[in-house]
């Protein structure tokens, strides 16, 4: 699922906006000590999907990926978003408000991924925009390892990486794969992967959407490990389950939630 907003679009076909992957491959070499994988092979609602991402931050020990379906066609909406730019597709999709920023992405086809990295970590402490583009490399990577032409687009300002930056882009409405910002991924012209941040006291969590690529491939498996030489498979406990079950129930999937703005 997606995400950058930004206030100036970039123009995809500029070679000085677009750089090789292959040119900086070493930056997520190691970039996690080590990463929890959760192959969530459920598909759940829009509501759970945000629910279970949240729940996973509040108790994850280490860095963690998980990968994840939706259970019928879906829309998700930035913190900032405004409800009225989606209303029209309540109708024929299931409408959720991420708790990250950014614009509208349709869900479906698309490999859906969330990052969550404890306050404890030390890639932490690195800043947002580095742990962006270093996962972005990662996946890059992956991607041209099922044959892809990746690359991965540079040197514009991506206004709204963090919560509360240009919180007003983040509620323009606009469809978050129309417009490539620094970091996203691009396949021929065309922004495929794009994500969204929010830091907290607990940690940082991060959504991705990969769009427009084979899905039954082994793309999740070579995006962990292009950031991390040591994965380890794991799965959401029934204690985790049912917290999230609570966030979906009392927030995301509440209509004070969807429409908060």
């Amino acid at each position: 699922m997606h995400v950058i907003p930004s206030e100036v679009e970039e123009s995809p076909d500029s070679s000085e906006r677009v750089r090789n992957v292959s040119t900086s491959l070493d930056m997520t070499e190691g970039f996690f000590a080590a990463l929890s994988v959760q192959n969530d092979a459920v598909p759940h609602s829009a509501a759970m999907n945000m629910a279970i991402d949240e729940a996973l931050l509040e108790t994850a020990v280490g860095p963690t990926i998980r990968f994840y379906r939706w259970r019928s066609p879906a829309l998700s909406f930035g913190y900032f978003g405004k409800f009225s730019d989606v209303a029209i597709y309540a109708a024929e999709r299931d409408l959720v408000r991420r708790w990250t920023g950014g614009g509208i992405v349709f869900h479906g086809d698309d490999l859906t991924y969330s990052i969550l990295i404890p306050a404890s970590d030390p890639v932490f402490d690195e800043s947002s925009i580095a742990i962006y583009e270093k996962i972005h490399l990662a996946l890059c990577e992956a991607l041209n390892g099922i044959g892809t032409q990746a690359v991965v687009a540079g040197d514009t300002d991506p206004g709204g990486l963090v919560d509360g930056i240009r919180a007003a882009v983040s509620a323009s409405g606009y469809n978050c794969f129309a417009n490539p910002v620094r970091a996203d991924i691009m396949i021929n012209g065309r922004k495929i992967a794009g994500a969204a941040q929010r830091r907290t006291r607990r940690g940082l969590l991060q959504q991705g959407s990969i769009q427009g690529t084979t899905t039954n491939t082994d793309l999740a498996a070579k995006f962990a490990q292009a950031l991390s030489t040591n994965c380890s498979e794991i799965e959401i406990s029934e204690e985790l389950f049912q917290r999230a079950q609570e966030l979906a129930q009392h927030k995301y999937g509440t209509e004070s939630w969807v429409r908060k703005r």
